[in-house]
């Protein structure tokens, strides 16, 4: 997926093995302890030599310090060649507005994190609510501009006394043409891959999820979007966020990459992770041109913290992702081949009914899916 964020040539040790430079964020809550099983994961796989640097931040890294987000946490992002971030965030701990701390969404705004990916896909069948489908059957992508739309007035809403407070919609050309060519992008590699790995005929397609019929900002995205459609060969079509959340519920095997809002993909990448097991099961990355950033898309959980049931595959799915990230930006394919042995392992650990952490219906410790998970991926 970082396959068109340009290259930069990788580090290789005298063995030639590639090496990277990975910043970890451990987070607050249950972040620390996800994060601990997907570094397992990923030093199980057997791929590049990775480097880990923790460096503070979060609500816990607030109360500690007064800055949930340092400047040499944020600088060490900015020079490292990936960052694996936990949930951030606790309840109790806010600013004077009344919002909570959102470290990781200003690290968005700060390092020009513009394509939020949010992989969507099944991997057992009693893990979905919806009858008759099994693993694989639903399999899409919801992609978010990260730094634009009604996120953009994050820091800059206008409140007037007790009475009245306002938050605006942006949507820019230059922002919107390149979610979209990164949207097409991906779902012509997407094409590739499933060509390669002979995994059958879906329809490879791009869908923009707007509500054009009610907004001009919305009109503008999608007007936006069908410029950068007419210049490609892959399908592309149109849906309202209101009927996706129908759609996605009645017929989710009918949708290969989406591209939103940033609001909009927020929310409906909440509904399609609860298709597949929950935000336990959700990865995503925050793909910019010159850094990411991978994490879970779940929360901190601070109910659970320390019980030991929560279900790190989220975190090691987004660990995978910043391996084949970095395999396509490197072109290292050590990186790549790693990525794919986890996802394997994940898929041979959970498709028997009973295994897993209770959020899916198992009996599994954290750490003891984490194991599992590790020693699939050495396979």
């Amino acid at each position: 997926m970082g396959s068109i964020d340009g290259t930069r040539p990788s580090l290789v040790v005298s063995a030639g093995m590639s090496t990277y430079d990975i910043a970890v964020l451990p987070g607050d809550g249950i972040a620390p302890e996800v994060v601990a099983e997907a570094q397992r994961v990923l030093d199980a796989a057997a791929g590049p030599v990775l480097n880990y640097r923790e460096h503070p931040c979060g609500a816990n890294c607030y109360l500690e310090t007064g800055d949930p987000l340092p400047p040499a946490t944020v600088e060490a992002c900015r020079d490292t060649d990936a960052v694996l971030l936990g949930a951030m965030g606790l309840p109790d701990v806010r600013w004077p507005d009344g919002t909570e701390m959102r470290p990781q969404v200003d690290l968005r705004f700060l390092l020009d994190l513009y394509a939020g990916v949010r992989p969507i896909y099944l991997y057992a069948e009693h893990h979905s609510p919806l009858k008759g489908y099994g693993a694989g059957d639903i399999d899409f992508i919801i992609l978010r501009e990260n730094v634009e739309g009604l996120f953009a007035s994050m820091n800059g809403g206008i409140q007037v006394r007790d009475e009245t407070a306002v938050d605006s919609m942006v949507i820019t050309r230059s922002g919107t043409e390149r979610i979209s060519e990164y949207a097409f992008k991906l779902a012509a590699d997407r094409q590739a891959e499933r060509a390669a790995n002979q995994r059958g005929a879906r329809e490879t397609h791009v869908t923009c999820v707007d509500k054009a019929n009610v907004f001009k900002s919305m009109a503008f995205f999608r007007h936006v979007f069908d410029g950068v459609a007419a210049g490609t060969d892959i399908h592309a079509d149109h849906a309202y966020v209101d009927a996706m959340s129908l759609h996605l519920v009645r017929r989710p095997e009918s949708y290969d990459v989406m591209v939103t809002e940033n609001m909009y993909g927020d929310i409906l990448s909440d509904l399609g992770a609860g298709l597949v097991g929950g935000l336990g099961m959700a990865p995503s990355g925050d793909i910019g041109v010159d850094a990411a950033v991978f994490q879970p898309s779940h929360g901190t959980a601070p109910d659970i913290v320390g019980q030991g049931i929560a279900n790190p595959t989220a975190t090691i799915l987004s660990a995978a992702m910043m391996l084949r990230w970095l395999g396509h930006r490197h072109d290292d394919a050590s990186a790549i081949a790693a990525a794919g042995r986890i996802d394997v392992a994940v898929t041979e650990v959970l498709i028997e009914p009973g295994t897993g952490t209770p959020d899916i219906g198992g009996t599994m410790k954290t750490e003891e899916l984490g194991r599992a998970i590790a020693a699939a991926a050495t396979h």
